[in-house]
């Protein structure tokens, strides 16, 4: 379905305006005569009643009135590319399209789930995008992305919303993981507080869920480890202990699966991976799809350590 089709014509030749700010540039990108394009949108003017172009310039402009209608228009033609996802999406998931929203804490997981997920429904296209743990809501509350992945420190479901529905999918032991020259490489059991209190870390920066969650122990332990380093990357973290003696403290399943990784000592923490969705979007098929597939990689992840 070709959304110009079905949208009217005039607000098309008041978009391509108000985006050439010319209207012979707007004329020559739509294939279609300049008094053509300004006839349509005279029309338009007319119809409504008001005047929605500047013409009195070197360049054409849209007034105040202009604005909040393209605004509104841009927001309708949106909703006609969700409808056409979302009929597609109906066709027993032989077609359309996933946008899968990731926090740098579980991209551990893209790859595997990526592949698996081709393997099962080759003719469904799935493109990720990295954001911070605070904006995966609003993407799926804005249509930027149809699934979330998200840490969280609490243990339950957060309360759905009336476009995003909340699932836990595992809990997750933290612990402390250190490279295989740390003096610690090797050890197990539980890390008492003295002890992680003397630990130099590389953590993430204190934007991140992860860092609130650890610093939020810290703080009610009354405890202050040095924090050596601070990074948005979960890559660079990895190198930096992997390599060095410093330490850094994840969930267990992300640093089971790095190799030259020890992770025996816990900390007393645990954290939350959810799966947030839009409502109505998808077959229950494919969330179910993520649900299971990501419990199953993060125990084999945890087998493999």
């Amino acid at each position: 379905m070709d959304r110009n089709i079905v949208f009217p014509r005039s607000i098309r030749y008041l978009m391509a305006v108000a985006e050439h700010h010319s209207f012979t540039r707007a004329a020559e990108a739509l294939y279609v005569s300049q008094p053509t394009l300004s006839q349509q949108i005279k029309q338009l003017e007319d119809l409504l009643d008001v005047q929605l172009l500047d013409r009195t310039g070197r360049s054409v402009r849209l007034t105040a009135a202009g604005e909040l209608y393209v605004h509104h228009a841009r927001r309708a033609l949106g909703e006609l590319d969700t409808a056409k996802r979302a009929i597609h999406e109906l066709q027993d998931l032989s077609r359309g399209s996933i946008r899968l929203g990731m926090t740098p804490i579980t991209d551990y997981l893209a790859s595997p789930l990526l592949e698996q997920f081709n393997a099962r429904y080759p003719g469904i296209t799935l493109s990720t995008l990295e954001m911070p743990q605070h904006d995966i809501k609003d993407a799926l509350a804005e249509d930027r992305v149809d699934i979330g992945i998200a840490f969280s420190s609490t243990l339950t479901a957060e309360e759905p919303s009336d476009e995003v529905d909340s699932h836990i999918l595992f809990i997750e032991p933290i612990s402390l993981a250190v490279g295989k020259d740390h003096p610690l490489a090797g050890q197990h059991g539980p890390l008492s507080k003295h002890a992680l209190e003397q630990e130099p870390l590389v953590l993430f920066s204190p934007s991140y869920a992860l860092r609130q969650h650890i610093d939020m122990y810290c703080l009610e332990h009354g405890i202050r480890p040095p924090i050596a380093i601070e990074s948005t990357s979960l890559s660079v973290i990895m190198e930096i202990v992997r390599f060095g003696r410093l330490a850094t403290i994840l969930p267990d399943a992300i640093a089971c699966a790095q190799h030259g990784f020890h992770s025996g000592r816990r900390v007393c923490l645990v954290g939350t991976f959810a799966l947030d969705a839009t409502r109505d979007r998808f077959a229950v098929e494919v969330q179910s799809y993520f649900s299971a597939w990501t419990r199953a990689l993060a125990a084999a992840l945890r087998r493999r350590g």
